[in-house]
């Protein structure tokens, strides 16, 4: 085997197309071509589904990307130390969060983290449902249900909390709200519950039933929305709503709700430059935010 082959394989892994892989090698697209091939002859074993939208990893591809990665990983923590070790840092990292701490937050945190590492590539998944390792749907997963089970390292990424925000105008047309009590006679904004993702998104159980659910959404980010255009009251994270000039916080002091955040990744991952790299940087950035996520 020629080993310089494995690294052509990790270039195309991680770009998928033939020609993106040589623009970053600098080399020509055949050539890509060329030494993969001769990788898997040597292999014995296919390592790419070559498809219309590009090459995607079979599984004994899977299992060498791995094996490589974990190569790359020793090399670069020769050069930890080297002053310009954030250029060789590369590879892509996929993050799956919640839609509220991904796009309140973690967009415009990750910028940072791009511009210190200038060849690492982030995929952000902030979409409002669970986001699983087990699917390969992510490298790296911050959710509100820590796993029971599973090869995963897991850390209490940060507590964060939800308070009750309506808009100006909708507390104009309603009667006043001087206590917990009077919220049931008001309308709120919130998720449809057949479609919930995790059970610590049960938040009206805790302050009992309203007279009337007037919009819901599978959407955190949606709710806000209808929240401050006037549609009722909704329980939102502080550190989305406070920033919201429409919304005004109710009964601060009586109703609140602290929820934690979880991170995981696969066991096999932590010793990936990059998937350390990244994992330090969230708990690193989510510490610095403590008072804007509990609501201070």
């Amino acid at each position: 085997m020629d080993w310089d082959n494995l690294r052509f394989f990790l270039e195309l892994s991680r770009a998928g197309k033939l020609t993106v892989a040589a623009r970053r090698l600098g080399v020509d697209h055949t050539t890509v071509a060329r030494r993969v091939q001769a990788l898997e002859k040597a292999l014995g074993q296919p390592l790419f589904i070559r498809g219309g939208s590009g090459y995607s990893p079979t599984e004994a591809g899977r299992r060498l990307l791995a094996q490589v990665e974990a190569m790359e990983s020793a090399y670069l923590a020769i050069e930890r130390d080297d002053a310009d070790s954030a250029d060789n840092l590369s590879g892509l990292v996929r993050i799956g969060a919640t839609e509220g701490y991904g796009i309140e937050l973690l967009a415009g945190q990750l910028a940072t983290l791009s511009r210190r590492y200038p060849h690492l590539g982030v995929d952000l998944l902030a979409v409002p449902r669970m986001v699983h390792l087990a699917r390969h749907e992510a490298d790296i997963v911050i959710t509100l249900d820590r796993p029971e089970r599973g090869p995963y390292i897991i850390t209490r990424l940060t507590d964060y909390v939800l308070r009750l925000y309506a808009s100006a105008d909708y507390l104009a047309g309603h009667p006043p709200i001087r206590g917990r009590d009077d919220l049931r006679q008001h309308c709120f904004v919130s998720y449809i519950e057949d479609l919930l993702y995790s059970k610590e998104l049960h938040y009206l159980d805790e302050i009992g039933r309203p007279r009337q659910i007037a919009l819901r959404s599978t959407s955190i980010l949606a709710q806000q929305r209808a929240a401050a255009a006037g549609a009722g009251i909704a329980i939102l994270p502080s550190f989305a709503a406070r920033r919201d000039p429409a919304l005004v916080e109710l009964l601060a002091d009586e109703v609140e709700f602290t929820r934690t955040f979880w991170m995981l990744m696969p066991v096999e991952s932590k010793d990936l430059a990059r998937m350390r790299v990244t994992w330090d940087f969230l708990r690193e950035t989510a510490a610095q935010h403590q008072d804007l996520l509990m609501g201070r």
